[in-house]
């Protein structure tokens, strides 16, 4: 959930560079996935993507 958050907070960082230079609906974007990643709808499979590489690849 750390990642999660993470994240968040560095889309909204790049939300207010967009605003600044005009884009305003690219903004817009990045906020709105910002409040999708602080909801609790997305959920962080990362770590379970990562375990199932090397597993994969012993093939």
């Amino acid at each position: 959930m750390d990642r999660l958050k993470a994240q968040a907070s560095k889309n909204r960082e790049a939300a207010k560079v967009l605003r600044s230079r005009g884009k305003h609906a690219v903004a817009k974007q990045m906020e709105d996935r910002s409040d999708e990643l602080e909801s609790g709808r997305v959920t962080d499979c990362t770590d379970a993507v990562s375990g199932l590489i090397p597993w994969g690849l012993r093939s």
